[in-house]
């Protein structure tokens, strides 16, 4: 039962020391662009262009609103 405690307690102690706060300027430097989850912006957009020319639908990416156009 000792055991099981001082293992609960190292585990937090190893989670608590891995949270560190960060400054706006300091979050740069941690942000991949392999992380990103569109690498390539361009890229992207042509695809949701060619996407929606075929299927002559948009939307469905956070856009507000339903398909009556009363928004």
């Amino acid at each position: 039962m000792n055991i099981i405690k001082l293992s609960f307690i190292l585990f937090l102690v190893m989670n608590g020391v891995g949270c560190a706060p960060l400054k706006p300027w300091q979050r740069g430097n941690l942000a991949l662009p392999q992380m990103a989850l569109t690498p390539d912006p361009l890229e992207f957009g042509l695809r949701q262009h060619t996407a929606f020319s075929k299927e002559a639908a948009s939307g469905g990416y956070g856009g507000g609103g339903g398909g009556c156009g009363c928004n």
